[in-house]
């Protein structure tokens, strides 16, 4: 890299000899001993000094060859430099005589000219080498590239410069400034078009790479870098033309805006209400020729995505219709909650396909979405594992049916009503009127007691009475208030029974059969006959007591009667 470096730099100093020396040397000879004698500032001095050695170093470099040679040159081009740098100085503080000066810009001018137009073959050539070379071989190139165009926009910087001297030494050169105008003006055009060009094809490449199977992918990866480092050298050297176009007074709004769509740098330019209205134009443009092209077809397509999503919403609808009749078959014997699940179901695949067909249709590729539907479903699977763990749960719930839609249950902590259950969870309202959502996990791992499952229940009361009561009497009475309640069920029989000689009372079982729904009716009107007949029929319902027996010794008794002092 090091030798092509200089194998390059040799190349430009070679063409610095061929438009410098010429002038430098006929300067020397013909006025330096003038000028050495007539110099009256340090920076005169300087110039003179510096004009000599780079006449030496001419010399010397004519005459060498090598490593030596590529040392003298570099050491030419530094000088060079240096002059620039004094000649600034000098004309900025008037220490040199003005026909000195003027000499040693004509100079410059000279050498600046010169450059460019070397510079202009050296790229075109290099580019033609490029678009001939291997893959392989062209990074190498694409170096040697951004080095020349390095060189060049130091020469247009140079051109420049001079110009600004012209009208300081109060020579301006109109035809001058007019051809660096053009010449700039040419420069951006060309870079524009080679921008545009190379990102066109990079963008061609990429589309190729994402599509191209993994054999071809590294060849046209490299063929895509090597684009994007020629499209940064462009875009780099536009930028920097861009600025010295700036200062003649160019207009550069539309190489600003490309500038800002290809990198997508956001600059003060953007606030230069030109450059502005050039990318808002460049867009809309843009934007119309799209709908002008595409629209037609989109609009088509839209039309058919529409018509294909309500027809799938009726197909959805009918085959809600169709699997309700089918699951509410009484030989299936399905519980509601496994109804509701295959209805919903049902419904909701109709629609899942529908709208896959329908995205089908607009050219949307379904493969990657499925694909990435699985990478996501195995993703989500691990993040929501007490999700799917419900979800399992809901399933062995709707299978094994321990309840439906409608029982009374204690499931999961909570006594309810069952108003829905999804996959995920149980909806349970509460006898005073509370909405509790449990997760299925936590029901199907606990004790489920469903109330409300069986036709007909068995109410479980017990009644006490005194010892001292008639137990025959309070039999017959709770016989005649159970058979007389018209909710209690002949079969199976109620059960009346002495139950538990209780450490207060005589217990009765009194069990009566009733339906489901009567359950609390039957239970809440016997307890209150049985406490208004037993009140009326004299028989006594004891409440818990004890009686506490004390016994004392003889000589403890009496010294507690003992009278006192």
């Amino acid at each position: 890299m090091l030798r092509r470096l200089l194998m390059l730099r040799t190349v430009l100093f070679v063409l610095l000899m061929g438009y410098f020396a010429s002038p430098v040397l006929a300067s020397q000879e013909g006025s330096a001993p003038s000028n050495a004698g007539s110099a009256e500032s340090a920076a005169g001095q300087g110039i003179e000094r510096i004009s000599v050695e780079m006449t030496e170093l001419i010399q010397s470099a004519q005459q060498a060859s090598g490593d030596e040679r590529e040392a003298l040159q570099l050491r030419l081009f530094q000088k060079n430099l240096e002059l620039r740098e004094q000649l600034a100085r000098a004309i900025e503080q008037r220490s040199v005589a003005a026909a000195r000066l003027i000499e040693l810009l004509n100079e410059q001018v000279s050498y600046a000219k010169g450059s460019i137009s070397y510079l202009d073959e050296k790229i075109k050539a290099v580019n033609s080498d490029i678009n001939q070379a291997k893959d392989e071989d062209k990074l190498a190139l694409v170096n040697n590239l951004r080095e020349l165009q390095q060189y060049l926009y130091s020469a247009y910087q140079w051109s420049w410069q001079n110009l600004e001297w012209s009208k300081q030494l109060g020579v301006p050169d109109e035809a001058r400034e007019q051809a660096f105008r053009e010449s700039v003006e040419q420069r951006m055009s060309l870079l524009s078009a080679s921008i545009e060009y190379l990102n066109q094809q990079s963008n061609i490449i990429g589309s190729q790479v994402s599509s191209s199977p993994e054999s071809e992918k590294a060849a046209l990866q490299l063929s895509q870098l090597i684009l994007k480092q020629r499209l940064t050298i462009a875009t780099d050297r536009l930028r920097t033309l861009v600025a010295l176009a700036d200062k003649v007074g160019l207009e550069t709004s539309e190489y600003k805006r490309q500038i800002f769509e290809v990198t997508g740098s956001i600059t003060y330019d953007l606030l230069n209400s030109k450059v502005a209205f050039a990318i808002i134009s460049n867009w809309s443009s843009s934007v119309l020729d799209w709908l002008a092209e595409n629209a037609p077809q989109h609009i088509f397509q839209l039309l058919v995505f529409v018509l294909i999503l309500f027809v799938a919403r009726a197909f959805a609808k009918l085959t809600r219709k169709m699997v309700g009749k089918a699951v509410s078959s009484k030989n299936l014997k399905l519980s509601q909650l496994m109804q509701d699940f295959f209805i919903s179901m049902s419904g909701k695949a109709v629609w899942v396909i529908g709208i896959m067909v329908g995205l089908s249709q607009i050219g949307l590729n379904l493969t990657p979405i499925l694909t990435g539907f699985g990478i996501a479903g195995v993703i989500i699977g691990f993040a929501l594992q007490d999700t799917l763990s419900n979800f399992a749960a809901g399933m062995m719930l709707l299978i094994y049916r321990p309840f439906d839609v409608g029982d009374f249950v204690y499931a999961g902590g909570v006594d309810g009503k069952v108003s829905h259950m999804s996959l995920v969870n149980t909806t349970i309202r509460t006898f005073d009127n509370q909405i509790i959502i449990v997760p299925n996990s936590k029901i199907w791992g606990d004790v489920i007691k469903n109330v409300t499952h069986e036709r007909i229940r068995r109410v479980d009361m017990v009644f006490g009475i005194g010892y001292g009561d008639d137990l025959l009497k309070a039999e017959a009475v709770l016989n005649e208030i159970v058979d007389a309640h018209k909710l209690v069920l002949a079969t199976p029989e109620p059960n009346i029974k002495v139950h538990t000689l209780n450490t207060s009372s005589v217990d009765f079982i009194v069990r009566p059969w009733v339906k489901t729904d009567d359950y609390w009716d039957v239970y809440w009107d016997i307890t209150k006959e049985v406490k208004l007949r037993f009140d009326r029929e004299g028989i006594s319902i004891p409440f818990p007591q004890q009686d506490v027996h004390l016994h004392m010794a003889e000589g403890q008794f009496a010294q507690a009667n003992k009278p006192q002092d």
